[in-house]
């Protein structure tokens, strides 16, 4: 998995430019900048309340930071609704796993369609005509995904019955079929035992590899951000303390120091 680490990409997806964020008198991120190329997989990393998930949040919309701004596929914006984000190719995992517990891993997947069905509800309700047609290219997608994922034993299965990994790969799913070009990971490893972290880190490097797409990360698992990831930036406290590649992020005085605890 150390191949990742000798790519070079040039293309900017995605740049965050002075971003501040704040939550009353509470600063959440301080002035970040760093860009996201085309095609690479970049690993956001800190300690607990180091602010990375509220990285993420800034950039697929669920936060508007007070400073700063986001340009995304060339355009520069200081704010984004989570829906226009979709719609503009980012899709978002969370560490807090979101799916439908009822809802069988099939359908849950199929949610990640919403975006690109056409036909109207009305049409969708009765399952008619061009409604029908679609859906049926809609599960032609989803069916790859359950193949790519390797998920084929559970697809009728209701998510809430199946154990944490499996949750975790069908959420990836749900992610991947809204077909993106930005595709934001937040702790997709956490709570997993070894066996399921080696899946997880495989699959992550085969959407990178195989679909092309660009991927965010967070993970606090060091050992699978310096296997997987093109290049890291590293958070403490809000603030930006390191960004480059694995190997010269982990050699920074300001990133151990963070890390053990030392410059606190």
């Amino acid at each position: 998995m150390t191949t990742a680490r000798a790519r070079s990409f040039t293309d900017v997806l995605l740049s965050v430019e002075n971003i501040s964020l704040s939550f009353g008198g509470v600063k959440a991120l301080t002035n970040i900048s760093f860009d996201i190329r085309k095609g690479e997989i970049r690993a956001i990393i800190g300690p607990n309340g180091a602010g990375k998930s509220s990285m993420l949040n800034c950039i697929n919309g669920f936060y508007h930071p007070q400073e700063g701004a986001i340009t995304y596929k060339g355009q520069r914006r200081s704010r984004m609704r989570p829906h226009a984000a979709a719609e503009q190719g980012i899709a978002r995992t969370f560490q807090n796993i979101a799916l439908f517990r009822g809802m069988s891993t099939l359908d849950n997947i199929m949610t990640g369609r919403n975006l690109r069905m056409r036909t109207g509800l009305f049409w969708q309700a009765l399952r008619l005509g061009p409604a029908d047609r679609e859906e049926i290219e809609h599960r032609k997608v989803v069916e790859r995904i359950i193949d790519f994922l390797e998920i084929q034993h559970i697809r009728k299965v209701p998510v809430g019955q199946l154990p944490y990994g499996l949750q975790k790969r069908v959420e990836l799913g749900r992610a991947l079929a809204a077909e993106p070009e930005l595709l934001l990971l937040d702790e997709p490893m956490a709570g997993m035992n070894l066996e399921e972290k080696q899946d997880m880190c495989r699959f992550v490097l085969d959407v990178n590899d195989e679909f092309g797409t660009t991927i965010c990360l967070i993970e606090h698992d060091m050992g699978v951000v310096m296997d997987i990831s093109d290049r890291v930036v590293v958070l403490d406290y809000g603030k930006k303390i390191g960004d480059g590649a694995p190997d010269e992020v982990k050699r920074d005085q300001a990133v151990i120091d963070a890390y053990l605890g030392v410059s606190h």
